[in-house]
Order: structure tokens, then sequence, then C-alpha cells
């Protein structure tokens, strides 16, 4: 694992997820899942289209309301009643659609919603071009073309587009969906080292990912979801691929393997 910075503290849980429910008609899309995320790690959610990841990490990001259960950001416990919501508390979001505006450049991307002002309330666009370019350079010193229409851009660079987003807003905790489907080996290397970057950078990180690479290359620890139920949190590197497997398919727990509720060392 990447080196957090000294003034990151790993000791204090950035979110713990406590006994959330959420149900819609007489389904129960999530069913009392608990889990916690530290500064500078990968929790990897795993399981089957339908098995309640994507449902809990919406109701992270504000995005569905929580029927019950509590979300404790930091020590304290938060209300995320809408995206806004999240923001505020430093969670961002990227989806596996990117939810980038095609036809805009890079820097109006970065700034979609949140565009800077000047003191006459213009749109100050010389300070938003500085500032994305600062950002984008953070992530990737090769990505200059930032004043074309993003979907000219690579697979690759809309992830520095959506990422520089999360992180110029000062994100502390990132939940991710599928960030290198449909992408090539080097742009999925490429996004595998900026997740690297924001772990040492003191980012925690929630992974959604159906790419076994890709959990057991970035992620810390691993949550199996299966029929809305957390199937227990396990550090990666005590658990096989077969292992994790057999708990996404047939709700088969590893023998013998300890249930963690952290990683970071």
């Amino acid at each position: 694992m990447s080196q957090v910075k000294a003034n990151v503290d790993t000791s204090k849980c950035l979110v713990e997820l406590r006994n959330i429910k959420k149900s819609f008609g007489g389904v129960r899309a999530v069913d009392d899942v608990s889990m916690t995320l530290y500064p500078g790690e990968v929790v990897a959610v795993l399981g089957h289209n339908g098995a309640g990841k994507s449902t809990l990490m919406k109701m992270l990001a504000g995005a569905y309301p929580i029927d019950s259960g509590d979300v404790i950001i930091s020590g304290e416990k938060a209300h995320v009643r809408s995206p806004a919501d999240a923001q505020n508390f430093g969670i961002e979001t990227i989806y596996q659609t990117l939810a980038l505006a095609d036809n805009l450049d890079s820097v109006s991307n970065l700034f979609l919603g949140r565009e800077l002002l000047t003191k006459w309330r213009t749109l100050d666009d010389h300070r938003m071009d500085a500032e994305a370019r600062k950002v984008f350079h953070r992530l990737n010193k090769n990505f200059t073309n930032v004043r074309i229409p993003v979907r000219r851009l690579s697979g690759g660079q809309r992830q520095v587009v959506a990422i520089s987003r999360a992180i110029y807003f000062n994100a502390r905790i990132l939940i991710m969906d599928e960030p290198t489907a449909a992408l090539g080996p080097e742009e999925t290397a490429m996004v595998g080292n900026l997740v690297r970057q924001l772990k040492a950078e003191g980012v925690g990180i929630f992974l959604i990912s159906h790419d076994m690479h890709d959990v057991f290359a970035l992620s810390d620890r691993l949550v199996v979801m299966k029929n809305g139920k957390s199937l227990g949190m396990y550090k990666t590197s005590d658990v096989t691929e077969d292992e994790v497997l057999g708990m996404i398919i047939s709700g088969k727990q590893p023998v013998g393997k300890p249930q963690t509720d952290r990683s970071v060392q």
C-alpha cells in the first residue's frame, strides 16, 4: 500500500455505515449492512447485479434516502439527504458513465455547476482555466488538450477529468463505480496509478467493480454483497480470487479467514 502523508491520521475512521437498510416496495435492496472506510485505503464492494452494492453507495452519495441506519463521517453522525449534502461532507462519486457533458471542454466540465466567479459576479474564465490545468497536471502531466470537447478525449483522459472534479473540490471520500470499464490496458493502468496517488494523499475510496484484477491490485479490503446482505469484510490479502468468486456466486464464506473492520496499518 502507498505511504500516506504524515499529516493524515489513518487511525480515525472516515466513514462508518451502520445497519443500513433500504427497501423498494417489498424488496429489501440493502438489508442491515455495515462497513467502514479509513483514510488512504480502498474498500472494494462486490456482488452480482442486484446484490445491493450500488444502492448502498447511492445512499452514501445522497442519491437515495436511507430507510434506517446511520452514516458516521469522521466520528460524527451525518444526515446525507442529497448529493449536495454528500459534497458538503467531502463525498464525491465517479459513476461508470462519468456524468460528463460531452459538448463542453474539460475546464467547463471540471467546474460545471460550481463555476468560479469574479468580484463582479461574472464567470472567471481565466482563473478556472489556470486552476483546471493545475489539477489536471497533478494527475497526468501529459494531459494538455483541455479545451477540446470531452467527447473527443480518450477514456483515460475522461477519467482524469472526472477524478479531477472530485479532488479539486476536496473530496475525502470517493465512490468509484467501475472506473476501468471499457478501457484498454494502458488506460486501465493509468486509472490504477491515479487511485494509488489518491490513496497516498489520504483519500478513502469505495471501489465498485466486477474486475477481479482491479480488486486485487487496488483494494486493501473487500466486501461481498448478496441479496442485499453483506457477507463480511475481509483483508484482500487474506482471500483468494476463487474464494471471492465463491462468495459472489453462491454466498459461500471462506473457511478460516478472519473478518476485519479495517486494514490500514
